[in-house]
Parts: structure tokens; sequence; C-alpha cells
């Protein structure tokens, strides 16, 4: 083998081990500064409007898009009797609308779905054996499928008082006697700072929480 060729290999193996040593320094790095995860989605405080009577719906303006305020009118419902107004029952934007005009509804029953789009924030599931290394007030860095090239700011503003797994409709059972330990996860709601349009409640996102 030549002598240059030689110089190439051994100057290709130190990169090689440049670029390897540098790739496990930043995992490193990441690790154990940082913890992340894509298992949170966007979110926001949700009401719903509801009939206050049974009825038909005699009058109905509340359309997907809508602005609304705290007590304002949406519609009416008549009994054959008397008729009785429907408002909304906080300030939001009506992102969901389940009924039309002339139908019919029951006392209770939801007619349209509000939400408060001014303030979303980040709903994240961190691993109970993660909840040691973050607390209120750490900063996060977040993305958003809807809005994949822009990252928002963000911290944590609370961390969940019980696992997911409390609140299943059908929680586990164990007949059998054979137990499997299963790592749970506690909700922790992060705030996003100006979020753009793009930013809808329900889509996926990814967190990076400054430990």
């Amino acid at each position: 083998m030549s002598r240059g060729r030689l110089v190439l290999l051994n100057l290709v193996g130190i990169i090689v081990v440049i670029l390897l040593l540098a790739g496990g320094a930043y995992y490193y790095y990441q690790t154990t500064n940082y913890l992340k995860t894509d298992d949170a989605k966007v979110s926001a405080d949700m009401v719903p409007v509801v009939a206050t009577a049974s009825g038909k719906l005699v009058d109905w303006t509340g359309e997907e898009g809508d602005k609304v305020l705290k007590d304002d009118l949406l519609g009416k419902i008549s009994d054959g009797k008397t008729t009785i107004p429907v408002t909304s029952p906080e300030k939001g934007t009506i992102i969901k609308n389940q009924v039309q005009k002339n139908q019919i509804v029951q006392a209770g029953q939801t007619l349209a779905q509000t939400a408060d789009l001014s303030h979303l924030y980040i709903v994240a599931n961190i691993k109970e054996t993660d909840l040691k290394d973050i607390e209120k007030g750490d900063k996060v860095t977040i993305t958003v499928d809807g809005d994949p090239d822009t990252t928002f700011d963000g911290k944590v503003e609370k961390i969940g008082y019980a696992t997911n797994s409390v609140f299943s409709l059908l929680p586990e059972q164990n007949s059998s006697g054979n137990y499997t330990k299963v790592t749970q996860k506690v909700p922790v709601k992060i705030s996003i700072k100006d979020p753009s349009d793009k930013v809808l409640p329900g889509m996926n996102a990814e967190v990076k929480i400054s430990k």
C-alpha cells in the first residue's frame, strides 16, 4: 500500500472517530439538558353551548369560525308556548356547529362547541419516571405538525396530579394474577407564546423541555 493511500485512510478514520465522538457528545448533551416527547397535543379551554329547553330551534345564528362574547344570543328555542333564548356561556370561537335552524332539540343537548383560541396551550404526556427532571416554570421549545417550519417558545405551567390511566373509562383490570408493570404518563400543561393561525386545537406537537 502506498504511503499516500495509507495517510488518506488514516485521515478518513480520524474523521469518522471525530464524528462519532461529536455525535455522542451531542446526544449526551441533549439527553442531559432536555426532555423530549412527541406525545403532545395543542389544546384550548372548550365550553359547549347547550339547549336550555326541549323544543324547536326556531332561530340559530351560530356558525363555525364566529367569535362570540359571553351571553351573546345564538338562537331561540320554542316549546310551543314560550321562546327561550340560547346564549354563549363564555367568550370564544365556535369551532363546531352541531345543529341547524328548525331542528328539534332536547334540553341539555350540545348545540355547538366553543374554544378560547386566544389562549392555546400544549398538553404533553410525560413518563412518570421523567417527572423528577421538570418543574413549573421550565422553558420549553415547541413544534406543531400544522406549522412544522416554526418553533414556538413556551414554559411549563402545571404538572398533573394523577396519571392518565386514573381517568380511563375502562381502567385496566388484573384478573389473572400476573402483573406487568407499565410506565404511566402524567399530563403536563405548557403555554405556547404567539401561536400562528396554523396552530389549532387537537394538532400533534413535539416539545423539548429544559431540565
